[in-house]
């Protein structure tokens, strides 16, 4: 199991979002793609952050309590990035999301660049189609 690999996985049409833009169009992006979060890219494609639902809930009820809209991305999200490469291994990735918070890690080159996104759900299944193709072995 260990060559399952975070490439092979990842969503290759993520969330991306931009610093300059309002969280309330952040938000409707990541409803629209399902997604519970997504990266905040440069210009240049290069992750400068990243903007979860959570992370917008408060702007949203504080914006909606005093009817203003004025809050953009680069106000509230994270410039912290938890971030994977390609090659790392689904499995390691699966361990640290025991322990750490983030549901959706931006997929990124050796340069920061953007390439895509792999969520909890893309992790299951790729385990999940890992141990079946194991007990399809076995029976054989």
């Amino acid at each position: 199991m260990e060559s399952l690999k975070v490439g092979d996985y990842m969503n290759r049409r993520p969330v991306k979002l931009h610093m300059e833009l309002p969280v309330a169009e952040a938000v409707e992006r990541l409803l629209i793609a399902k997604q519970t979060g997504g990266a905040v890219v440069d210009d240049r494609n290069k992750v400068v952050g990243f903007l979860s639902e959570q992370d917008c809930l408060s702007q949203m009820i504080t914006s909606s309590f005093y009817r203003e809209q004025v809050a953009r991305v680069k106000d509230i999200m994270r410039t912290e990035v938890l971030s994977v490469k390609t090659y790392d291994s689904v499995l390691e990735l699966a361990q640290t999301m025991l322990k750490t918070k983030p549901k959706v890690y931006p997929v990124v080159d050796d340069s920061g660049y953007l390439l895509g996104s792999i969520n909890r759900s893309e992790v299951l299944n790729a385990i999940d189609v890992q141990l079946r193709d194991g007990y399809k072995q076995k029976r054989a």
